[in-house]
């Protein structure tokens, strides 16, 4: 784990060195709704509503590209399954309209909080897939995103996170 943290870490600043110039470093926060997706899950288990906040950084690539890099504590999980995780999405964004955006990739996340560590055997390490929309007006920016679980989030067994993230953020630099 210490790890991915640190290869994050050099990647965003050998990005961040090698285009300087189109760097934006801000906060970010918003709600989740989110849910245990697969073939063991209960059908009458209800979606969690949570929250995620942290740091957002926006690179700037030739062209309507970006990269956008985050660090983020993420209240998961289901209704009475409280799962939360340190969350590293590195997304690349599209931009067109001056102000509009479609970002896409992968989220690593690292469990942080597992209220029924007892109960289930979850695991510490989560991969998923984020797909989405943002604007951007000014130093403001909202976004609207899916993450869809690629592994199990609990030993031998089809169960995994889906998290529809709310936010709003403000670029500081």
């Amino acid at each position: 784990m210490k790890k991915l943290f640190l290869l994050a870490i050099v990647l965003i600043g050998f990005t961040s060195i090698s285009n300087a110039q189109s760097l934006k470093l801000g906060i970010k926060g918003g709600i989740n709704l989110s849910t245990i997706n697969g073939d063991n899950v209960p059908s009458n288990l209800d979606a969690r509503t949570g929250y995620h906040i942290g740091v957002a950084a926006q690179i700037g690539l030739p062209g309507k590209f970006a990269i956008q890099p985050e660090l983020l504590y993420s209240a998961q999980g289901a209704d009475d399954l409280d799962i939360d995780y340190v969350n590293i999405p590195i997304l690349v964004k599209y931009k067109f309209l001056k102000f509009l955006s479609f970002e896409a990739g992968p989220q690593f996340g690292v469990l942080v909080n597992d209220d029924y560590a007892d109960a289930i055997e979850t695991k510490n390490f989560d991969v998923s897939a984020a797909a989405g929309a943002g604007v951007e007006f000014g130093k403001f920016f909202a976004q609207a995103r899916y993450n869809f679980g690629i592994t199990d989030v609990v030993d031998n067994s089809d169960v995994r996170n889906g998290t529809f993230q709310l936010s709003v953020g403000y670029y500081f630099l």
